[in-house]
């Protein structure tokens, strides 16, 4: 059998996501990030070029590596969420650019749901935004564990110390009613590359490191959950065949904890224990398996189990239960209704859900708690919901992939919200 180290299989990658107001410079910090690092390819440059002459810019204009789409060329902005790979000798990262405007924010909790670090992009011009706020405020609830401020386009205000500890002041003091420990300022110029492959000379007053310093040299290898093991099941495999007649295995993605061959499970709803007598991938047998693998578990005894259980140890089990506090963003243009009907997604279970009680509203700006009788796009508020059937999750500051779900419209099928389980 195959074993393989934990810490060994994804400490390396990080995932990191750009957030902020439109115009405020996050795909140009990536597409210099890029070009710096010697991540583009000839030909992509060539097409970058062509494509900056073409809009009459007289320099290359980098955020066309991240804008793809026709629509985002042609307006100068983000739509959709645009995923970038590259790797230095010390770390693989995957980066994704996320839109800024209002109408996109859905995009933007889609980026930054994964990631280990948000780069929140602020115009040291104009200071903090509401979108700025509402991004933030949305990274915060989504769980990202470390916020990287980069306050952007210092070279338009001479690289003035003072501009740059104005805008810090600023967003420290509206970052201590979130909940966000580990934040990190960074002055510098996306367009010029100031402050983000190397420290700048133009900033002798900034003793902190660059941008890529700092994601090479952070520590991630805490945020996997390693404790609480959980398996939500996705598929039975039963092939019909002569030559395996006898294999029955649970296929699904490990969200958090760590299995190994011979470990005692349950099954829930059933209760019903048993043991990993295998663990099959994709390439063969493994010993263990860990976030976020796909695996294959063989159990040594035969169990009904189906698509949407969740597979734990028997001294370590997920809350069951039907209802809900959670905080909510709002993704759809219809406005939420306490008391109607929607689908609820969690894990790989799929549920009828209603939408019993909001508690209240979050305005963007002040973070204070207004009354209100609904959400409307780009909404956060808290709610109580109340499913048909028990689901199995965790709060959502304890486990992430067990404490989030998404409420789907009925009739539509849209996605209306994300939402983070409180307890």
């Amino acid at each position: 059998m195959k074993t393989v180290s934990a810490a060994a299989y994804d400490s390396e990658l990080l995932r990191l996501s750009t957030v902020g107001s439109v115009d405020d410079g996050k795909s140009t910090l990536i597409g210099k990030l890029l070009f710096d690092t010697k991540q583009i390819m000839e030909d992509q440059l060539a097409a970058v070029e062509r494509a900056s002459k073409a809009q009459g810019a007289d320099y290359v204009n980098l955020a066309l590596l991240t804008d793809g789409l026709r629509a985002e060329r042609e307006q100068g902005i983000t739509i959709d969420v645009a995923y970038r790979y590259f790797s230095t000798p010390r770390r693989r990262f995957i980066i994704a650019d996320t839109p800024g405007h209002v109408q996109y924010t859905r995009n933007m909790a889609t980026g930054a749901s994964s990631a280990n670090v948000a780069l929140i992009l602020v115009d040291v011009r104009k200071g903090i935004s509401e979108q700025s706020r509402r991004h933030a405020l949305i990274a915060s609830l989504l769980g990202v564990p470390r916020f990287v401020i980069c306050i952007n386009k210092m070279d338009l205000v001479d690289f003035n110390m003072d501009k740059y500890e104005e805008v810090r002041q600023a967003f420290v003091e509206f970052a201590t009613r979130l909940n966000v420990t580990d934040m990190v300022f960074i002055p510098l110029s996306a367009l010029y590359g100031d402050n983000i492959v190397k420290r700048s000379p133009r900033m002798p007053w900034y003793d902190g490191p660059s941008l890529l310093y700092y994601l090479e040299n952070v520590y991630i290898a805490g945020d996997r959950n390693l404790i609480a093991p959980r398996f939500p099941v996705q598929y039975v495999i039963r092939p019909f065949s002569n030559q395996h007649h006898d294999y029955r295995a649970y296929a699904g993605e490990v969200q958090s904890g760590v299995f190994r061959v011979g470990d005692e499970i349950m099954v829930l709803p059933s209760g019903f224990k048993s043991k990993i007598k295998a663990i099959d991938s994709w390439n063969g047998p493994l010993d263990s398996a860990f976030p976020f693998m796909s695996v294959a578990f063989r159990l040594e005894d035969d169990l009904d189990v189906s698509r949407g259980d969740m597979i734990c140890r028997p001294n370590n089990q997920p809350n069951v239960g039907q209802t809900l506090d959670a905080m909510l963003c709002w993704l759809d243009e219809t406005p939420m209704q306490p008391g109607k009907k929607y689908f609820i997604k969690h894990t790989t279970k799929t549920a009828k859900a209603l939408v019993e009680t909001l508690r209240y509203r979050l305005e963007i700006n002040s973070l204070s708690r207004t009354e209100a009788t609904s959400l409307s796009l780009n909404d956060v508020g808290r709610v109580v919901i109340r499913t048909t059937t028990p689901l199995f999750y965790d709060p959502y500051l304890r486990n992430r992939y067990t404490g989030s779900f998404i409420l789907i419209d009925e009739a539509s099928h849209h996605t209306c919200a994300a939402g983070m389980i409180r307890w």
